[in-house]
């Protein structure tokens, strides 16, 4: 246990939170440039092959997100929008893209969801 001595001479310290994704700099969401776009495999129990680009964010880093959903049209030099949220079966994903914002549009008719739409970018369906 510590003495008054001790906690007089050294004050205790706060434990400091680690972030998730260091990569935004404490902002939700981040604009970024599409460098390279390919795919990749999980890891050891999942098979499959899963689409992933290395984006350039506006802060100048350098990171790997996860294309969620199926189908894109994404090339190099896209504008894109990057969250966090780490892909569990990937090694180094820790970021994905938006989907329906800038670039990464949504082919219509294609996506239908009711909830959980902004996750994919899906607009609510207006109703006659």
């Amino acid at each position: 246990m510590i003495t008054i001595n001790q906690v007089s001479r050294n004050k205790r310290k706060k434990k400091s939170n680690k972030t998730r994704s260091p990569a935004l700099t404490k902002c939700p969401q981040k604009s970024a440039n599409c460098m390279k776009i390919y795919t990749t495999t999980p890891k050891k129990p999942n098979s499959a092959i899963r689409k992933v680009a290395k984006v350039l964010l506006s802060n100048f880093k350098v990171v790997i997100a996860y294309i969620p959903g199926m189908g894109h049209t994404l090339q190099k030099f896209s504008k894109v929008l990057v969250r966090g949220g780490k892909t569990q079966d990937l090694p180094g994903v820790r970021y994905k893209l938006i989907r329906g914002k800038l670039d990464f549009l949504i082919k219509e008719g294609t996506f239908r969801r009711k909830q959980g739409r902004s996750k994919y970018g899906i607009p609510l369906e207006k109703e006659n």
